[in-house]
């Protein structure tokens, strides 16, 4: 039978399970948009692109499946750059589809042309630009099948028009043989048994765990190493809910705001055990001083993130649930009563530092079982730091390109594809203006979405560096507490609006939102110049922080 290449692309989506798209439509993807009027898929249209973008992301994060994304071409496809280097650096799988102009008028600056496949290189796992008909199933299969295997990430299709209305027979290929792409999974048995026994020998053992574990499914896995073997545990932002929050073992974040106690441990340790993380620079800060005792182990399916920043001693390239479940089979456990009590000692030295009341008032009124979106900023490092997460994907944060704007969208995704769970959207007042279009798009699609900013009346994170590092010369951070008005703003898009003022009214606003069967805006407004401690100066080594230590 034949089909349009329009047909083919929603019959192929179909064949990977797919039942919602975040989109927006324009001239070169009418096509595909005729056959989506009444196709058993579900779009949902955002107001932006970058919306729809971070969407796709915020629901793969939140329910572990590839993300979709439908664009037209020139501004359409640019538009979503961001959200695509936003799921590429945080390993989210998100398959793009874009329009293009007419296959013959490439190359020729045609009316809303761009070469996104140039554009999108660096910042996709693989990416096509589909020239013949024959081979569009093909290349959907094998987008689909690149963008959730391995290290996840983002693949862009681009469909020319004329493409998408030629015809051809469809026959979708039942399995994926690329001979260039064989990601390893099983983990070389001779490290993993060199890696049991450095766990086994050890005497100040600590697990840094990321984002990896969560996309691997690997959290019973991580909390099985942890518990018979009592090695305390830190996680990266992106790793958070990865351990349960409230467990004697958990130290939290760790690195540039993570807690005095993780910092100390980790450059105290005799070994690390580095599970699907990558030893970004806001972890380790000074390399050449970073966790200066330490031996490491590091797990990760992809072999080029290991001994990328940190010299490891015994690399393990594999699926990271896969490697723990043998390594939990062959470990014996350390003994660890000393260090633990000496991690204890951190603890109580250091507790967090100014805890930020309204976080934490959201944490007790949900008892921790919510899905939190951040933005990013201050409002970000307070979410991680004094939301206590119990769960793996419930922290959905833009981790390595640090996205204003993220949030949102995110939770869009989020809700969508957890519906029966609460989600809340923790923001800035500058972050949640890049896109609060997409108000329209959660009321009019009934999302529920709860979004707590934390109005400072300035952006926050950077006016914070500005007095610490600048003089207190305060150069275009300034926001204005009234413009724009978030209660009007959300009842003019059919949302509940809310003004909070005094502390004693924090806890009942978030409570009543919380039933509010529509989506919340809670302008919650917060001292100006509160900073996020500790902070570690940029560069710094990580157990030096201001904010502790005597230090500020």
């Amino acid at each position: 039978m034949k089909m349009t290449g329009a047909k083919i692309l929603i019959e192929s989506l179909k064949k990977e399970g797919v039942d919602i798209i975040f989109g927006y439509p324009g001239g070169q993807v009418l096509p595909i948009f005729d056959q989506l009027y009444d196709a058993p898929i579900k779009l949902m249209l955002t107001r932006h692109e970058q919306g729809a973008a971070h969407a796709a992301d915020g629901y793969a994060r939140a329910t572990g499946k590839t993300g979709v994304c439908l664009a037209t071409s020139g501004p359409g496809a640019t538009n979503l750059v961001t959200g695509i280097a936003t799921a590429y650096m945080d390993s989210i799988p998100m398959v793009a589809i874009t329009g293009q102009v007419k296959s013959f008028l490439i190359g020729n600056d045609a009316f809303q042309e761009a070469d996104i496949t140039g554009i999108t290189r660096p910042i996709t796992k693989h990416n096509y630009l589909v020239e013949d008909i024959k081979d569009l199933a093909k290349v959907i299969k094998e987008a689909f099948h690149i963008a959730s295997t391995g290290r996840p990430g983002p693949v862009l299709i681009d469909i020319p028009s004329d493409i998408q209305m030629q015809e051809t027979e469809f026959s979708y290929p039942e399995k994926v043989d690329m001979r260039g792409y064989k990601p390893t999974y099983e983990g070389h048995p001779g490290q993993i048994k060199r890696a049991a026994k450095a766990i086994s020998d050890s005497k100040r053992p600590i697990l840094y765990v990321g984002g990896g574990a969560i996309i691997s499914n690997a959290s019973e896995e991580v909390r099985e190493l942890a518990i018979t073997n009592d090695i305390p545990v830190t996680m990266t932002l992106l790793g958070l809910g990865a351990f349960p929050a409230t467990h004697r073992l958990a130290l939290g974040m760790l690195g540039m705001h993570g807690t005095a106690y993780a910092n100390h441990s980790i450059m105290e340790s005799d070994l690390i055990i580095a599970v699907g993380a990558r030893f970004d620079d806001r972890v380790t800060g000074k390399l050449d001083e970073f966790a200066p005792h330490a031996k490491v182990i590091h797990i990760d399916i992809d072999p080029a993130s290991v001994s990328k920043n940190v010299d490891v001693d015994i690399p393990i390239v594999g699926d990271v649930k896969t490697i723990l479940k043998k390594l939990n089979k062959a470990v014996k456990k350390p003994d660890t009563k000393d260090w633990i009590a000496r991690v204890e000692d951190w603890r109580n030295k250091h507790p967090a530092i100014r805890p930020q009341y309204v976080v934490e008032q959201i944490y007790e009124a949900t008892k921790g079982n919510a899905i939190i979106t951040t933005e990013v900023g201050q409002n970000q490092m307070w979410a991680a730091q004094f939301y206590k997460f119990m769960k793996p994907r419930t922290m959905i944060s833009s981790g390595g390109l640090g996205t204003m704007g993220y949030g949102f969208p995110a939770a869009i995704g989020a809700q969508v594809g957890c519906p029966d769970e609460v989600v809340f959207d923790i923001a800035g007042d500058g972050s949640i203006q890049m896109n609060i279009q997409e108000l329209a798009t959660a009321v009019i699609n009934k999302l529920p979405i709860k979004i707590a900013i934390l109005n400072n009346c300035c952006l926050g994170m950077v006016r914070q560096w500005q007095e610490l590092f600048y003089k207190k010369r305060y150069s275009y951070t300034g926001l204005c507490y009234d413009s724009p008005d978030f209660v009007k703003l959300a009842e003019s898009y059919g949302a509940v609006g809310m003004k909070i003022t005094k502390k004693k009214d924090v806890r009942p606003a978030i409570e009543n939102a919380i039933k509010t069967k529509n989506v919340v805006v809670m302008d919650f407004r917060v001292v100006e110049g509160e900073n996020v401690f500790p902070m570690v100066p940029a560069g710094g080594v990580i157990n030096k922080m201001l904010g502790v230590d005597g230090l500020a």
